[in-house]
């Protein structure tokens, strides 16, 4: 969903199948009980403190910024939501994980990720006492939404204590809720082993983990590289 432009407030809106469907039997079948805001488009680095007409016009570009039309990719659209904190909040969430990026790396005919790299992650948030930190985030801490986006060469297996529900596939993009307030973890592994080295050579792809609770993002970068004699 999205404005058309910045003049007006007509709102282009594109329904799912299952809105289609619901829509067909009616505007009793069709309610809207949730949505969410967010403002991908916005740049606030063009916010200009030193304008020089004043506080008023430093934050025109911001204002005068195009508004992207709806795209029915959640992989691709709202990536930056909108949300609510505690009044006093001075920090906003962030996800922290023990791995940064993964490269699985064939050597001699091995390859090194037959047991999957386990990733976990924290939600962390930093203290509003002074110099005491970053704190992990235990209380309601949230979900997450976890988006492969190419899942042609690379797939992901859940384990324990986490539970994954899968959500339908985009395109090649896999991806995965959980609604435990455990600390996730994941594996990840090869989708195939059939492929010849020359084949995966030099493939990737990217682990979007995303907290429901607070819009906290965090990307992982995955790369196949065969180091062949």
């Amino acid at each position: 969903m999205g404005y058309l432009n910045n003049t007006t407030v007509t709102v282009d809106a594109i329904l799912t199948k299952k809105g289609r469907e619901l829509l067909a039997k009616g505007a009793s079948s069709f309610n809207i009980t949730q949505f969410a805001l967010a403002d991908d488009e916005i740049d606030y680095d063009l916010w200009n403190q030193s304008h020089p007409l004043g506080d008023d016009k430093m934050g025109t570009v911001i204002e005068n910024l195009p508004i992207t039309e709806a795209v029915p990719d959640e992989t691709q659209s709202m990536k930056y939501k909108l949300i609510t904190l505690s009044e006093g909040t001075k920090a906003i969430p962030y996800i922290e994980s023990n791995i940064s990026s993964l490269v699985i790396l064939q050597s001699g005919g091995d390859i090194t990720a037959t047991t999957p790299a386990q990733i976990t992650i924290q939600l962390k948030q930093w203290s509003s006492t002074s110099n005491a930190g970053p704190i992990t985030i235990t209380e309601n801490p949230g979900g997450y939404t976890w988006t492969l986006l190419d899942s042609t060469y690379f797939d992901v297996i859940g384990v324990a204590p986490a539970q994954f529900t899968p959500l339908p596939m985009s395109g090649k993009s896999k991806t995965w809720n959980t609604t435990t307030d455990i600390v996730p973890r994941l594996q990840l592994t090869i989708g195939t082993q059939s492929w010849l080295p020359s084949t995966l050579n030099g493939k990737s792809t990217k682990l979007i983990i995303t907290n429901t609770r607070y819009g906290s993002r965090f990307v992982i970068p995955i790369s196949y590289v065969a180091d062949l004699p």
